[in-house]
């Protein structure tokens, strides 16, 4: 895979897909600010994929999830399992409530795409799960022709439960491992994203519900990067903080977020002059698919997988070492992430020469994080 095609698969990843200038603009929200949508177009995608279809049927991961007598750790471990497999998904953000007038009112706008991914269950051990997502995507272009696939690795989620600590974010590229004691713990797991490179994104703790309807997990506080859709239009803000909830239920799983976007001062604090610009809401929907081609994710996830292994591996051991780690800037605005996407091409490819250790290193050191 070429460094050109990296990027612009990241750029998709991020985004989801460029809006296109002529595409025409309908309505796309009944819930919206301000009252005149009209004056705010929708960021984000407007592209489209292939036809998929949904499937409307409980899954059997679902379907196990309800059998009865399952201790309530075993039962929280199957709604985390039942979040992989095949999936169209849609990202919809809206800023609900704005505490600042904005240079821009565009950049206050709703923000809409879509993918199509595969979630794979990469890790399934005692009080353990680690799920791994890879975008697969074909569009449709202006003569109604497929495109080619398009292959990237979007995420990775990792679940234990009763950790004895979180590596969490702390503003301002600086991430932070915290030992959680006991009474914290007990009986919660702990949900920790990296980003596309294995990086840290953010980790938080909460504690499954059930019942037949859905199984639901709800985060404490979270402290989060700006992800791209907001750093490529605001530079007046620095983290976003909030909860997060996963929701399982028969045919798919919700992720939703509940933001503030805060400002920090010099001690990454949220600032006491003027600590937060507005709040967000955002929601994922994840719908299982009956069909979809997901060859080429399958390809990438086998070729690449114990690669990827060895990076994660090589994050885990410096916050173990280190304790706190404050990168040179963000992973995706700098693309510092590229070394190691043109590392797990050339593995996918069969043309990867010698160890990786010293490829892998090398990044990280380029990120800033101390030997």
């Amino acid at each position: 895979m070429t460094k050109t095609l990296i990027c612009l698969a990241w750029l998709w990843c991020a985004t989801a897909a460029t809006a296109a200038e002529t595409a025409p603009t309908p309505p796309r929200y009944t819930f919206s600010y301000p009252l005149d949508g009209s004056t705010l177009k929708p960021r984000g995608g407007t592209t489209r994929g292939v036809p998929v279809t949904v499937d409307t049927q409980p899954s059997p991961a679902w379907q196990a999830l309800q059998s009865p007598g399952l201790t309530p750790q075993e039962r929280d471990r199957r709604a985390i399992l039942a979040m992989a497999g095949r999936y169209r998904v849609s990202f919809d953000f809206l800023e609900i409530a704005s505490y600042t007038a904005a240079d821009d009112p565009q950049k206050l706008g709703p923000y809409q795409s879509w993918g199509t991914e595969k979630v794979y269950v990469d890790r399934d051990e005692p009080g353990f799960v680690s799920l791994v997502h890879i975008l697969d995507m074909r569009f449709v272009d202006k003569d109604g022709k497929p495109s080619a696939p398009m292959v990237t690795k979007h995420w990775r989620q990792d679940w234990r439960y009763e950790p004895e600590a979180l590596v969490e974010y702390r503003g301002r590229d600086r991430w932070q491992r915290r030992a959680v004691p006991q009474a914290e713990r007990r009986g919660a797991w702990s949900q920790t994203v990296y980003q596309v490179d294995e990086s840290p994104r953010y980790a938080s703790l909460g504690r499954w519900q059930h019942n037949a309807s859905f199984s639901t997990w709800i985060s404490g506080e979270t402290w989060r990067p700006l992800p791209r859709r907001e750093w490529s239009v605001r530079k007046d803000y620095d983290t976003l903080i909030g909860s997060n909830r996963h929701t399982v239920h028969p045919t798919g799983w919700t992720q939703e977020e509940y933001n503030l976007k805060a400002r920090l001062d010099a001690e990454r604090r949220p600032d006491a002059g003027f600590p937060y610009l507005g709040r967000e809401v955002g929601m994922a929907r994840y719908e299982r698919l009956k069909d979809g081609d997901f060859t080429g994710a399958d390809r990438y996830y086998a070729a690449t997988r114990s690669f990827w292994h060895e990076v994660l591996a090589a994050w885990q051991g410096a916050f173990v070492k280190h304790g706190t780690v404050t990168l040179k800037g963000p992973v995706d605005k700098l693309g510092l992430f590229v070394p190691l996407f043109e590392r797990a091409g050339e593995i996918e490819d069969g043309q990867a020469k010698g160890e990786h250790a010293p490829v892998i290193r090398k990044a990280l050191a380029d990120m800033g994080v101390p030997p």
